[in-house]
């Protein structure tokens, strides 16, 4: 393998599974995640002779959130294709409902929305990184954080009344 190659496998090798949980964030189902960052790293080696190493993360989010962006834009229905139904295990004694409901309501957020959240809260970029992460305006990141946030207070609030009877967005109130 050559000097380039190498460089581009070190850095896969190390930065598949933060890849990976960034796209699990975006869209919330592993199987796709993973396709979203290999989807990534493949885009990301086209162009790996012109990446700069000390920009190689923000490289990545940028084009992971991109393609995650690209899927939902060209409005592809995901379908899973299989012989069987598959089991779901059953949930841990220490199952966390909470975080589980968190999950749900943030993937029921529009895909922009959702991708701005996760760039701002989950990755804690500043509104300058993430508009230059989305190739946008910071004034549009700030409109689709506000919007983001009611959204999926409104998703939360809706699926934790559903679990358990309670109108109430416990795990989000200082996000306003």
């Amino acid at each position: 393998m050559g000097r380039r190659q190498d460089e581009f496998a070190e850095f896969f090798a190390a930065r598949f599974d933060f890849a990976r949980r960034i796209a699990y964030a975006l869209c919330g189902n592993w199987a796709e995640a993973e396709e979203l960052a290999q989807t990534a790293f493949v885009r990301m080696y086209a162009h790996w002779g012109r990446v700069r190493t000390e920009t190689a993360d923000a490289y990545l989010r940028t084009v992971l959130t991109r393609a995650f962006l690209d899927t939902r834009r060209r409005g592809r229905a995901r379908e899973q294709v299989m012989a069987e139904v598959p089991d779901r295990a059953a949930p841990e004694t220490g199952y966390d409902h909470e975080r589980e409901t968190l999950i749900a309501a943030l993937a029921s957020v529009p895909a922009r929305q959702r991708a701005v959240l996760v760039l701002r809260f989950l990755q804690d970029l500043s509104i300058e990184q993430a508009a230059s992460t989305l190739g946008c305006s910071t004034g549009t990141v700030k409109s689709q954080t506000t919007r983001g946030l009611a959204n999926l207070r409104k998703a939360y609030q809706a699926l934790s009344g559903e679990l358990s009877g309670q109108q109430g967005l416990t795990g989000l109130a200082g996000y306003a």
